[in-house]
């Protein structure tokens, strides 16, 4: 029997298999990403699966067109601890909103963007769609904005 409470996860009103996967062991001190094929999956993707369904079919297999269209967090979103609801650009359009970045790991996003813009690159990061057995996930490659 344990004598401690166990602390409960930050989007514990979402479903287990839809609260997005992310580890902070993964990054460095500065949140930059320690390997190259490190993904992050965005949470609260259930409401969108229509849009999701609807991207798989258009994209195919060019899914490397794939890459996010939300900007870092202003400092009024960062102040009241806004959650980053991510849209997709597919190279002809930018999609509805398709998940969140999970509850925690805001400032990893906002850094990997401002890191992109900071170095001359489009701030969007490349982004994989996944189709699991509770359906479509997005995860976001974080890794390659190292």
């Amino acid at each position: 029997m344990a004598f401690w409470r166990r602390a409960s996860h930050p989007d514990a009103e979402l479903p287990k298999n839809d609260r997005g996967a992310a580890k902070f062991e993964d990054y460095d001190y500065d949140l930059v990403p320690k390997k190259r094929e490190l993904t992050m999956r965005l949470a609260a993707s259930d409401p969108h699966q229509e849009v999701l369904a609807t991207l798989w079919d258009e994209v195919g297999d060019d899914l490397d067109s794939l890459v996010t269209a939300t900007p870092a967090r202003s400092l009024d979103q960062e102040r009241v601890d806004a959650p980053i609801e991510v849209r997709l650009f597919s190279g002809r359009s930018v999609t509805g909103v398709v998940g969140r970045v999970p509850r925690g790991f805001e400032g990893v996003y906002d850094d990997a963007v401002r890191r992109l813009d900071d170095r001359g690159d489009k701030p969007r990061i490349p982004v994989g769609l996944v189709r699991t057995k509770a359906g479509f996930r997005v995860d976001l490659l974080i890794g390659m904005t190292r």
